[in-house]
């Protein structure tokens, strides 16, 4: 008889303890630590996902035998095309075949509808939807509003790993969708489902079959309230690609970022637009993003920022005024607080414009958030531009990194950042003087270096 010992393992970060405590010592979350059983006979509790009998009893694989670097043969990327660019860009180039991703953000974000216009985008392709939170109504409704009626998209409502795996068997599908991995189970864990042992587990299991059977996987996570993937972190690290869906209910677009892929670049982003018929793609955010700014204003600039290999134009609005509190209020929206603080205290030393008295409003238009060093310029000049109350010159894009000794520091990738720039019809971009000899290219643009962040002040203002 297998022998059972216990376990308390942190349902936030899945840290394991051998007795229960209060506080987790992994992340310090607060009664978040269950008991979970754990049996001795672990051939016996590994399912069989694989339905040719292929696995030995120790779990290995007919596919894991040893092969020298030199025998192994290489073939073509085998890619799932949707015909969406947006989507396309953000996974690669296409759904990589044997690719394992996963999906997350909030809760009303997207992540079903986007699943279910895979079987729009891909007619000819087999697709699995695997639903353990709606049933097959729901999905179908879903499916009539958002115009998709394919006859290769497969609806399963299974919860179970193994009953998804005998589907898998028996449809030989060329995408599976499971939507959520927190409601698949296994059913030789004890722990319920959307526990850390479950979801690590049940998330190996799938992983496992896909790549024996090559096809590609999308699972559907959740995130909590901290936005992080729910789940343990290893989560991330057995899939491919990792993908967040943001935004929020106050804009209709919604950004989906890459921050992990293996098939190709990170930090990769395609733009969508929310409507009733569905997610819509926006093939140039940059337009979209500028196409409500105002002219004459003080407090308004255009930045360019770089998110993966696309640079995007985005406007950033400041509003300083004089405070009516004996500390001075500094609210950002789409940007870093302790960025915008230290691009003030600059300004303040370098320039002689004094800050301390005055309460300070910025925000990135379009509800995208920006981290990349290379809109320091522009955050910096738009705070100067409403301090003095004098419009800032708007045919101008500002690119550059702003240092604590009020110098402008180079920037990666300035050739596409001008490209964009000139394709949207401005006419000077103010960039670092050190990136100057880095241009190759003529973008019809009237391109002026900068050194000092008081030059750039006087320059543009």
């Amino acid at each position: 008889m297998a022998r059972s010992s216990s376990r308390y393992v942190c349902q936030e970060c899945g840290y394991e303890a051998h007795k229960w405590m209060g506080k987790c010592a992994g992340c310090g979350a607060w009664n978040t630590l269950v008991e979970e059983t754990d049996s001795a006979d672990v051939d016996a509790q590994v399912p069989d996902l694989s339905g040719d009998g292929a696995s030995t009893s120790n779990g290995a694989s007919k596919h894991g035998a040893p092969e020298r670097l030199t025998a192994v043969e290489m073939e073509g990327e085998a890619r799932l095309q949707t015909g969406v660019e947006e989507l396309d860009r953000v996974m690669g180039g296409g759904i990589m075949q044997g690719g394992f991703s996963l999906i997350a953000g909030d809760p009303g974000i997207g992540k079903s509808t986007l699943m279910t216009e895979l079987g729009g985008y891909l007619p000819d392709s087999d697709i699995l939807y695997v639903t353990g939170e709606e049933s097959k109504r729901q999905v179908k409704m879903r499916a009539q509003r958002l115009g998709v009626d394919s006859e290769t998209l497969y609806l399963l409502a299974e919860t179970n790993v193994q009953q998804l795996a005998d589907a898998v068997h028996q449809v030989e599908p060329d995408l599976l969708i499971v939507d959520s991995i927190q409601t698949i189970y296994r059913p030789d864990l004890s722990s319920a489902p959307g526990s850390v042992s479950q979801v690590r587990e049940s998330t190996a299991s799938l992983r496992k079959l896909t790549k024996e059977k090559e096809f590609s996987t999308f699972l559907v996570g959740h995130v909590t309230k901290k936005g992080t993937i729910a789940g343990p972190r290893v989560l991330e690290h057995m899939v491919d690609t990792v993908l967040y869906f943001e935004g929020d209910n106050n804009h209709a677009y919604r950004i989906l970022r890459t921050v992990k892929n293996r098939f190709g670049a990170a930090n990769e982003i395609g733009v969508f637009e929310m409507r009733e018929d569905g997610l819509q793609e926006v093939p140039n955010p940059s337009e979209l993003f500028l196409s409500e700014r105002g002219y004459g204003v003080s407090g308004s600039t255009v930045v360019c920022s770089l998110e993966g290999t696309r640079p995007i134009l985005v406007e950033i609005q400041a509003l300083v005024t004089p405070t009516s509190y004996n500390t001075p209020q500094r609210t950002v929206t789409g940007f870093a607080s302790q960025r915008l603080q230290m691009i003030l205290a600059v300004l303040e030393k370098r320039s002689g414009l004094a800050f301390s008295d005055h309460d300070v409003f910025v925000n990135v238009a379009g509800g995208v958030t920006l981290d990349e060093p290379a809109v320091d310029l522009g955050v910096a000049i738009a705070a100067a531009s409403s301090f003095r109350d004098i419009p800032a010159d708007t045919g101008s894009v500002l690119i550059g990194e702003v240092g604590l000794g009020g110098e402008i520091r180079t920037v990666s990738q300035i050739e596409p950042r001008l490209k964009e720039a000139a394709k949207l019809g401005f006419e000077r971009a103010v960039v670092p003087e050190n990136n100057l000899d880095r241009i190759a290219g003529d973008y019809n643009l009237d391109v002026a270096g900068a050194e000092e962040l008081r030059d750039v002040v006087d320059l543009v203002l």
